[in-house]
């Protein structure tokens, strides 16, 4: 009876089985909605709002915000470079975090954790706009919206006790407002030496954890917990204006601060060829550090005689001595029209012994192309003494990464005063009537300085210093500051004219000790004027 009874309860769950699906599909077929209608299609711009945020439930930030940009262009970079971008973020990951594990790992027991798997997926992130912030400041400031719903494999296996057991991170969703600041801005590649990151909010992250090939998140409780528990970490560490700093290079050889001082004594001239037809030449020296915008440092002339002496000490900032050459000229003085050279030569810094005097007496050329013929004749010599002396550690500023860093005031100056230190930046909008060459005019206690012309510029850059020595605050002062453009082309009517001018007064620079900022021309129709002051003292 048990194998009778066995084999007919088999029989009827297999008939029913079959009988179910049978009545199932009939019923399924034939009860159909007979009354189905085409659906109602009509354009975007008739719909109402429902429609519109049922169908478009995430508008890009640039349609929102006009302060943002597109950048779809990233997106379609980012989207073609995935696949490399992926490998090469995922193999510094492995670089940082393995040194990281190994060293905290020890402190809780654990024999080893090693990634198995680490892939971000095949998604890569999208940017839904960037917006700009212009600043004063040798800075570059940016704000990214982005969006990230990637499928990436993370699988990290922890060992312990004889015990292997495994996590594995799935279905990452990152939704971040990051600002990243490039800071300072210098003249070398990549040109910018730091980059700080923010998040101006708290970043949205959303993921799934298995344990042992089990949904964690599952648990009732955890995944909000997960959740704000990370939200919360991460504001800490990253939320502004706190940051993530990342040194690309050193900014102090980036900007070329200076790194030692080089000590030039002119000695000596001999077997110099006149230039003049009647008599002797005045011959005069005059040199300079390569790279170097400053003027050049000049000898006395020494009247009608071609084996002068001249004994005289220079001394030059070095700045990069692995790239910098001592350039120097030896001129004939004139009275009337432009002094001739009467040869050069130059002394590459990186062949010289820090602190070793040396002394090095050098053949006059009429060029620098060692294939010119012309440089086979005799031109004379030139005696100089030379000791390259670099700063110690404790000499060099260690200011150099914040443009807001304040100098003081050199030694000499007087007590109760300072150094009113004027930066001529750049101009904007600059337009004259007949000629637009602008140099700038600034007019300070009777004293006067100006820069030098930028020729058919209405976006000059001069970034020239000035400095005025004084034995008060200027707490009750203005400076005047002009923009003038001057032609020299002959028959002109008018060869001068003034393109706007401003007078800024001066208490809120002893104040807050430096300002940086962008004034408007007074007589000009848009003409804008960056100047940057500060206020040294001992």
């Amino acid at each position: 009876m048990g194998i009778v009874s066995t084999v007919m309860g088999f029989f009827g769950f297999g008939v029913g089985i079959v009988f179910g699906l049978v009545i199932g599909y009939f019923l399924f077929i034939y009860l159909l909605p007979t009354d189905v209608k085409d659906p109602d299609i009509r354009p975007l711009v008739e719909q109402d709002s429902d429609v519109l945020q049922k169908l478009l439930p995430e508008i890009p930030l640039w349609i929102k915000n006009p302060d943002y940009d597109r950048i779809d262009w990233l997106n379609k970079l980012v989207e073609l470079m995935w696949p490399y971008l992926d490998k090469a973020i995922c193999k510094t990951v492995k670089k940082i975090a393995e040194p990281i594990i190994a060293e905290q790992i020890p402190k809780y027991k654990i024999d080893s954790v090693q990634f198995e798997e680490l892939t971000l997926g095949s998604l890569p992130p999208t940017f839904q706009g960037i917006k700009v912030y212009s600043t004063e400041e040798k800075e570059l400031i940016m704000e990214l919206a982005l969006k990230w719903a990637s499928n990436p494999n993370i699988l990290v296996a922890a060992k312990a006790f004889g015990l292997q057991a495994t996590v594995q991170v799935l279905d990452l969703q990152v939704f971040a407002s990051p600002r990243i600041t490039l800071k300072p801005l210098v003249p070398s590649f990549p040109c910018f030496a730091n980059i700080f990151v923010s998040l101006m909010e708290k970043p949205h992250v959303d993921f799934g954890l298995k344990l042992l090939n089990a949904d964690v998140m599952s648990i009732p409780g955890l995944y909000r917990f997960v959740q704000e528990l990370i939200k919360d970490q991460v504001a800490n560490m990253y939320l502004w204006p706190k940051r993530l700093e990342v040194q690309i290079m050193d900014a102090a050889k980036a900007m070329k601060k200076p790194v030692g001082i080089l000590n030039v004594k002119v000695v000596r001239a001999m077997k110099l060829k006149k230039k003049d037809l009647l008599g002797a030449s005045d011959p005069y020296v005059k040199l300079k550090l390569s790279e170097e915008k400053l003027p050049s440092k000049k000898t006395t002339v020494k009247r009608k005689n071609l084996n002068p002496e001249w004994n005289e000490e220079f001394n030059l900032v070095v700045k990069d001595p692995e790239a910098q050459v001592l350039e120097f000229s030896v001129y004939d003085w004139e009275q009337v029209g432009s002094h001739d050279k009467m040869g050069l030569n130059i002394v590459p810094l990186k062949d010289l012994t820090p602190e070793e005097p040396k002394v090095l007496t050098l053949d006059l050329l009429k060029n620098l192309n060692p294939d010119d013929v012309q440089n086979d004749k005799s031109r004379g010599q030139l005696v100089l003494e030379v000791e390259y002396n670099p700063f110690d550690d404790n000499e060099i500023p260690n200011d150099i990464e914040d443009s807001n860093s304040m100098q003081k005031a050199p030694e000499g100056t007087p007590d109760g005063g300072g150094l009113l230190v004027v930066i001529v930046h750049e101009g904007q909008d600059l337009e004259g009537k007949h000629h637009t060459n602008p140099s700038v005019r600034l007019l300070f206690r009777g004293e006067e300085k100006r820069t030098k012309p930028v020729k058919k510029s209405r976006d000059p850059r001069w970034e020239e210093e000035f400095q005025f020595t004084l034995e008060e605050p200027p707490t009750n002062d203005r400076i005047h500051v002009e923009v003038v453009s001057t032609s020299s082309r002959m028959g002109l009517r008018h060869p001068k004219e003034t393109l706007g001018y401003v007078d800024i007064y001066l208490s809120d620079v002893v104040t807050n000790k430096r300002i940086n900022e962008r004034y408007n021309l007074i007589d000009s129709k848009n003409g804008r004027i960056q100047i940057e002051m500060q206020w040294r003292t001992a």
